[in-house]
């Protein structure tokens, strides 16, 4: 019987849809062909076989950390062992209350084959591609360089650019922002103008995106400093809104800035000691500078696309031929497609095949396996994109892990 190990979890910011999608994968395995091994990634890259019970718990704060391992919280926070700051042994003391910890020299001998579901930093970036490389260990999913690239939107587009319609767009690097080298507002509203849309290069999940209406110089640093998963916050501000819920929304990982984080430079493990950190600091400061050190490196920003949006699912047959499957279009209930709108339940649908000519969607199916080749994915990836007013296809953001 093939031993599959099914990787999960992981460092990233859609660690959750990690394990949702890895669960999904476990639950449909054919338990006759293939002996399914869950293979939990913790956020430092720690790997455990899952004792298959908290497979099925709702999110993985639920198991992990162990409940005797979590701090006291005076707030009733929630968090990740991002915020505990074990040293090693502890660590490994925890993971063996959820399953066998991992050693990665002994990977080779616990599966057959890997079952990649993780998400963005670590899973979708060719890190764990390189591992199984240099272990020789066969996984699903493209290998090194297309993940490498499919993770990259600023990259990506670079590429893309040279053969396929893109949104016009530009790209601002982390310390050319801080520096402020030039004047980046007046570039945007010249070049791209607005509205338009701003994005981290390596989250996926629609994580710290903003769609910018209209030119407000203000409203676009803004959106600037949360895609690199920095705020600024004023005491008024602070003075005026729900504290608690404050620090519970940016402690979240999924649509926050997560823990632990920088408090004007200032390291802050638990949601707790940030709010308590807020308030002493406002006592005598007006402004303060709140930063993840989940951060980011490179944000994107594109021309905003009018039109119908997709997904469309490329598999390869037996002989390596890209085949795109009819693709799905996307409802939503507001204009961003947002961690929220895709995985909560209600805020958005979807519609297989596209409400399109059978003309177009061969079209886009077309140009979805022509992008695929281009980018020399393997397996299967996911290929989003807009049919826009004008009839022209944009294919707008290559996935080669896609949720599960």
């Amino acid at each position: 019987m093939i031993k599959v190990g099914i990787f999960f979890g992981g460092k990233s910011r859609e660690r959750e849809v990690s394990f949702a999608g890895g669960r999904t994968v476990y639950d449909n395995l054919d338990k006759r062909l293939f002996k399914a091994i869950p293979i939990f990634v913790d956020a430092f890259g720690n790997m455990v076989e899952l004792d298959w019970p908290f497979v099925y718990r709702g999110t993985i704060r639920d198991f992990y950390p162990p409940i005797n391992y979590l701090p006291q919280s005076k707030y009733n926070y929630q968090v990740y062992s991002d915020s505990l700051a074990l040293s090693k042994e502890e660590t490994l003391d925890s993971l063996k209350l959820i399953g066998k910890p991992i050693q990665i020299e002994s990977l080779k001998e616990l599966i057959d084959i890997a079952f990649l579901a993780l998400h963005g930093t670590g899973g979708e970036d060719g890190s764990i591609q390189g591992l199984l490389e240099w272990l020789s260990i066969p996984y699903t999913g493209s290998s090194i360089l297309p993940s490498a690239i499919g993770m990259n939107k600023g990259v990506q587009k670079v590429f893309q650019s040279a053969a396929f319609d893109v949104p016009a767009f530009t790209r601002i690097r982390k310390e050319n922002w801080l520096s402020q080298t030039k004047d980046y507002f007046d570039e945007v509203r010249q070049n791209l103008g607005f509205p338009c849309v701003v994005k981290p290069a390596n989250q996926g999940s629609s994580i710290g995106v903003t769609v910018l209406k209209n030119e407000d110089r203000l409203a676009f640093e803004k959106a600037i400093d949360l895609a690199f998963f920095k705020v600024e916050l004023e005491k008024s501000t602070w003075e005026s809104i729900d504290k608690i819920q404050y620090v519970r929304q940016i402690a979240d990982i999924r649509d926050g800035l997560g823990m632990p984080l920088l408090i004007n430079d200032e390291l802050i493990f638990h949601p707790d000691d940030a709010l308590e950190k807020l308030d002493l600091l406002f006592e005598t400061e007006n402004k303060l500078r709140i930063e993840a050190t989940l951060t980011e490196t490179e944000v994107l920003i594109e021309s905003f696309i009018k039109g119908k949006e997709f997904s469309c699912i490329v598999i390869q047959n037996d002989e390596g031929k890209p085949i795109a499957l009819p693709p799905t279009e996307i409802v939503k209930g507001k204009e961003l497609f947002d961690y929220r709108s895709k995985y909560l339940p209600g805020l958005s649908r979807k519609i297989t095949p596209i409400e399109l000519p059978d003309e177009e969607i061969s079209k886009i199916r077309k140009a979805c396996e022509q992008l695929y080749s281009y980018f020399c994915f393997d397996v299967y990836a996911r290929i989003d994109g807009f049919y826009d007013e004008n009839g022209k296809i944009i294919l707008n953001d290559p996935n080669t892990t896609s949720g599960m």
